[in-house]
């Protein structure tokens, strides 16, 4: 995606007490559950593990915060042979055009952008995650949502929602804090009323409601994640994917200490080597 509309910059504390990054990755391999049901498929001939892809390709869309759990989405959905491109945005990444102009500038330079990956990518998953800048009116959010999912029926895909993380409420947030509420909603009910045309996840079951609470795994700016949470949302968001479009999800040990987890956004972000 365009990434001219940079995240506003952040002083994040020292991450001296935090986890190393291999170490906090080598914790979730060994406290979450593997793959689920054998396929006929992709043999990894590291675990003995099968997955299969039914040729699936997924296009993940969303804010910075989506950016940052991207890098361990795309290992867990390629180990189970998925194709997956990351158009994620720094700062962005809203499909909603609140009126306001700068939703109304990033809105239409999200949707030039998946046409433009929809022709090169041809997805048969549009994965969007709900973002911080999908204000408006309920009508509006409805409005944007439903446009997603008659794109994606077009291009004969299917839309996928993702409800996003609780983060921090600071001064920028705070007047949109009321529509950031209602957003989630408004994708669950056009997924509900899609006829089986798209669907809605809701990541409140891996990172709870409360920002600072330890489930949430927020990185020290209280909006964006470290390594271990980028791999618990992958593991979540592939199991839950898989279920609807029929491919196992690999075993979390054969991509969650990958070199995906030395990506740079997680040292600007304060991460822990």
């Amino acid at each position: 995606m365009n990434n001219r509309h940079k995240s506003r910059p952040r002083s994040p504390r020292s991450p001296r007490h935090a986890l190393s990054a291999v170490t906090a990755v080598a914790v979730l391999g060994l406290t979450l559950v593997g793959c689920g049901e054998e396929g006929t498929g992709t043999r990894d001939e590291r675990n003995g593990n099968t997955t299969t892809s039914a040729g699936t390709k997924v296009l993940w869309l969303g804010d910075s915060i989506a950016g940052a759990q991207a890098p361990a989405l795309g290992a867990a959905l390629k180990a189970s042979g998925v194709e997956f491109k990351d158009s994620s945005s720094n700062g962005g990444g809203t499909i909603v055009d609140s009126g306001e102009k700068i939703t109304r500038m990033i809105s239409n330079e999200t949707w030039k952008q998946l046409g433009k990956d929809i022709e090169s990518f041809r997805p048969t998953v549009i994965a969007y995650q709900v973002t911080t800048y999908d204000w408006g009116s309920q009508d509006q959010q409805r409005a944007a949502y439903q446009k997603a999912v008659d794109t994606a029926e077009e291009a004969g895909a299917k839309a996928v929602f993702v409800s996003p993380p609780p983060i921090k409420i600071d001064g920028f947030y705070r007047q949109h804090e009321r529509q950031m509420r209602t957003a989630p909603k408004a994708a669950a009910e056009v997924a509900g009323k899609s006829g089986g045309a798209a669907a809605f996840l809701d990541a409140q079951q891996v990172w709870g409601t409360d920002a600072s609470a330890k489930k949430a795994q927020r990185a020290p700016d209280g909006i964006h994640n470290c390594q271990q949470g980028a791999a618990t949302f992958a593991k979540w968001f592939t199991d839950e994917l898989g279920k609807q479009e029929s491919f196992t999800a690999a075993s979390v040990d054969t991509w969650a200490q990958e070199s995906w987890t030395g990506d740079e956004r997680y040292s600007k972000l304060g991460c822990a080597d």
